[in-house]
């Protein structure tokens, strides 16, 4: 039976985790904890403000914002809890801060950009698109009450589009009428639209001279993060690298 707590367990996608957690076998719900929902009651735990609740925990999963979840992360690691990271924000230059705050371990930190499988394969199929294109493009899609933007999601595409040698070779002629009508500069432009009525979506576009491919992918239900959510806390503890990005190792992607 491996204990697990819940960082931001009052929160949308916090209280569904923690829920799922309770109900599934193998798993036992010890803690949740945040200070704004402290006193509530969520997956048969009383959520707690206090940090060392954690402690009881084997596994920690974090989803809180992007403003905090360092701090909590260094504090995770004090106690010696494994961490899985749901929260979003984390680019190249966090991702570093990161390992060099962790350290060695155990215990181990995963950090998942997106728990959707259907996401996962997409980013992998954008990857091995971009050495095939002239150049690239990244729309993401969220809700309007997101925390941040671009998405990890987007941020993480990017990345992995351009360590795959994915070339940037468009020719734009024309200049900005509206600053940021271009989106932001990851290599591959990222765009962000906040909607109310959207959930998470994105699609990743190349061209090339005489042809284009639309790699798009569409979550319209929380629930489809729960089985990456469950796999990454059964596996945390075992991983080779103290800090580790992505499901894809999971995966054997």
């Amino acid at each position: 039976m491996t204990r697990v707590a819940v960082s931001g367990a009052g929160g949308r996608m916090g209280r569904l985790v923690a829920e799922t957690v309770a109900a599934t076998p193998g798993l036992d719900l010890v803690a949740g904890f945040d200070p704004a929902h402290a006193g509530a009651v969520c997956g048969g735990i009383t959520i707690s403000a206090d940090p060392a609740v954690v402690g009881a925990a084997e596994v920690v999963v974090e989803f809180t914002t992007p403003g905090v979840v360092m701090a909590n992360l260094a504090q995770w690691r004090r106690q010696g809890v494994h961490a899985v990271v749901g929260t979003s924000g984390f680019d190249a230059a966090r991702i570093e801060a990161l390992q060099a705050s962790w350290g060695s371990g155990p215990p181990n930190c995963l950090v998942v950009p997106n728990f959707s499988i259907g996401a996962i394969l997409m980013m992998r199929f954008a990857e091995m698109a971009a050495p095939h294109f002239a150049a690239s493009e990244i729309i993401e899609l969220h809700h309007d009450r997101k925390a941040d933007a671009p998405s990890g999601t987007a941020l993480n595409t990017a990345s992995r589009i351009v360590a795959a040698g994915g070339r940037q070779e468009r020719r734009v002629e024309s200049s900005e009428a509206l600053a940021g009508a271009r989106g932001g500069d990851a290599g591959p432009r990222v765009h962000s639209v906040r909607l109310p009525g959207l959930l998470a979506h994105q699609e990743v576009l190349f061209g090339s001279e005489g042809e284009t491919l639309t790699i798009r992918h569409d979550t319209t239900d929380r629930a489809s993060f729960l089985p990456g959510v469950l796999l990454a806390v059964r596996a945390v503890a075992g991983l080779s690298e103290p800090v580790t990005v992505g499901l894809e190792q999971i995966l054997g992607l």
